[in-house]
């Protein structure tokens, strides 16, 4: 009897073993294609990637800052030019 039992559990164990595998594979075979659909919604709707975002807003700082700094240059040379 101690054999039949020992072979019972061993087939439910391979049988779990290959039901979780299994399981596992259709879990990831549905990230996939709702990962999928949730990127062509957003291509759909123009949705800015962030790593573009994160370019962009670099791009405007740098912008900024050089735009204070010409401000200070021009506000310098009118008062330069005011004085003669």
């Amino acid at each position: 009897m101690p054999t039949t039992n020992s072979r019972f559990f061993d087939e439910v164990s391979k049988l779990m073993t290959g039901a979780a595998g299994a399981a596992q594979g259709v879990r990831k075979e549905i990230d996939t294609m709702v990962q999928n659909q949730v990127e062509r919604v957003l291509n759909n709707l123009n949705i800015v990637k962030r790593e573009d975002f994160d370019v962009v807003k670099d791009m405007a700082e740098k912008a900024r800052l050089e735009n204070s700094k010409l401000e200070t240059r021009i506000a310098e040379l009118e008062r330069k030019l005011s004085q003669n």
